[in-house]
Formats: structure tokens, C-alpha cells, sequence
């Protein structure tokens, strides 16, 4: 049996009514023949009565050769391993459920196939021994997976083929599945014409930092008067932009009890890898601005 191919749950075959994952392989007169991707790739046909609600124009409207679908069990027969299915009766909930499980299941075949491939063992072994016995536990083996980077002590009722493969798995987990922090970013200007505007600004960016918590940093950076950027970095997106949007809360109230005024120009919002390669290119650029413009003033002086 290949390494690549391999049930992922523990029954051969799908229920009826039970909702998975296929690729279309052909279309024919009768409907599109699929393999069941969770399932070692075994043959089902979506006939062409369960197609769609609607009349059917065109079959190649609704499905296409090598794109993978959502489908619906209607009938599981064992002695000839032969499904039918249905996509017309899925629903839209339906479509999000399998999508979520299909990712969650695809994730745990790669890492028990690295391991598996990584010390020569079969790749249902590592099912049976720990993938398996974790679904029927906690619902799904991902979710366990993912309990295991705090709490370790899931797989103690585990018996794997060796230490050596549990060791690598907890390893592989760790670097897979702990979750990476979001940089949430927001854009305001500050400005105060007052006597002290200077000081009331820093004090107003100085309330917002301090709404950082235990497990988020709020910072506030010039970029260019009166232009400033608030960042922090969350596991969470909704909270760190909650805790964003707090800061601004509290720039507002500081500086305009002083006189002064906060405009939003950019809303608290998650950032990509691009947009914080640029700005840190943009502060980068007006620091060095500033050191030639105080370098040029000794110079004078």
C-alpha cells in the first residue's frame, strides 16, 4: 500500500447520508464517476439525477474532471465497494463542515505519513496505533494534535510502534500546528497646537501602549508628523484588533481632553507580510532621513 494513499478514518466505508469529500474523474451518460478522497480513493458515482435542483443544461456547468466536490452519501455497497452520491442534497453548511473536516483530516495524513515514511513504518499502523484511537477520544485526532503543543500528556494512553516514532511526531506537531501571531496594524493622526501639544501627544500614545496585556504588545511608532502607526501581534486577529481599536479610544479621550485631535486613517485591520515589509522599508527610509538632516546640521554648526 502506498505511503500516499490510506483511509483516514477508521471505518472502510462511508455511512449513508454521511458528507465527503470527491474528485471528479469522468463524466459520463449516467452522471460523473468520483473517488472519495477520505477514503483511499475508492469509486463512487454521482448520478445525473443528483446533479443539481435545476434542470440540467450543461453537466459541465455544474462539474468539472479533476476539481473536488462535496457530495452526499445515498447508497454503500460493501461486496462491490461501490457508492452512490448525491451533490444536489448538500447544503451550504454541509459544504463548510466537510471542507473543515477534509483540511483538518489532510493535515494529519501528512504529518503520520512523514513519520511513517521517516521510519519505515506502515502508514495504517500509525492510524491504528495513534491517529485512530485519538478520533474516537477526542472527536478528531487534528484537535488532539493541536491540545498536545500544552498538553503532552494526550498521548499517554498512546502505544506507538517506537519512542522514536512518538518523539518525532510530538516534534512534527510542534512545528506544524502551533499557531503563528498576526500583526495587526492601525494608522492615526495625532496633532495638538497647543502650548504643550508635543507633550500631550507622547502622553496620549503612551495611554495606548499601556492597554497592552499579558499576551499583547500595543506600540506606537512616528512615521511622519502627524502620522502615526499602532501594531501588536495576536494569536488571536479579533482580539488584537479589539485591543487596537481600545488604544485609539484612549489616544482620543487623552489628546482631546488636551485640545487636541485623533484621526483614524487606517482602521485597525490584520496585515500582510508585504504591507509590514513596507512600512518597515517607509520608517527605515525616514530614519535615515533624519540622521543625513541632523548630520547636515553638525556639519553647519
Amino acid at each position: 500500500m502506498s505511503s500516499s494513499n490510506f483511509r483516514y478514518y477508521e471505518n472502510k466505508y462511508p455511512e449513508v447520508d454521511e458528507v465527503v469529500m470527491v474528485n471528479v474523474q469522468e463524466i459520463a451518460e449516467m452522471g460523473a464517476y468520483v473517488k472519495l478522497l477520505e477514503y483511499d480513493n475508492i469509486e463512487g458515482m454521482v448520478l445525473l439525477s443528483e446533479l443539481s435542483r435545476r434542470r440540467i443544461r450543461s453537466i459541465q456547468k455544474l462539474i468539472r474532471v479533476g476539481k473536488n466536490e462535496v457530495a452526499v452519501v445515498l447508497r454503500v455497497d460493501k461486496e462491490k465497494g461501490y457508492i452512490d452520491l448525491s451533490k444536489r442534497r448538500v447544503s451550504a453548511e454541509d459544504i463548510v463542515k466537510c471542507d473543515e473536516r477534509y483540511n483538518k483530516s489532510k493535515a494529519v495524513h501528512s504529518i503520520l505519513r512523514h513519520c511513517a515514511e521517516k521510519f519505515n513504518v506502515s502508514l495504517e499502523e500509525l492510524y491504528k496505533t495513534i491517529g485512530w484511537p485519538l478520533s474516537r477520544k477526542y472527536g478528531h485526532s487534528y484537535d488532539a494534535f493541536k491540545l498536545s503543543i500544552t498538553d503532552p500528556s494526550i498521548f499517554d494512553d498512546i502505544v506507538p510502534p517506537s519512542s522514536d516514532v512518538l518523539d518525532e511526531l510530538k516534534l512534527y506537531i510542534s512545528r506544524r500546528l502551533t499557531p503563528q501571531a498576526i500583526k495587526i496594524r492601525a494608522d492615526v493622526e495625532v496633532s495638538c497646537f497647543s502650548y504643550e501639544g508635543i507633550d500631550a501627544i507622547k502622553r496620549a500614545l503612551r495611554s495606548a501602549e499601556e492597554e497592552s496585556t499579558e499576551h499583547i504588545q500595543v506600540k506606537a511608532k512616528l512615521v511622519a508628523a502627524p502620522l502615526y502607526v499602532l501594531s501588536a501581534q495576536s494569536l488571536d486577529k479579533k482580539q488584537g484588533i479589539a485591543l487596537l481599536e481600545k488604544a485609539i479610544e484612549k489616544i482620543t479621550t487623552s489628546i482631546e481632553k488636551d485640545g487636541g485631535n485623533c484621526k483614524i486613517t487606517m482602521a485597525p485591520k490584520a496585515v500582510t507580510a508585504t504591507e509590514d515589509a513596507e512600512l518597515q522599508a517607509l520608517l527605515e527610509r525616514k530614519e535615515a532621513e533624519e540622521k543625513e538632516s541632523d548630520e547636515e546640521d553638525d556639519d553647519e554648526d
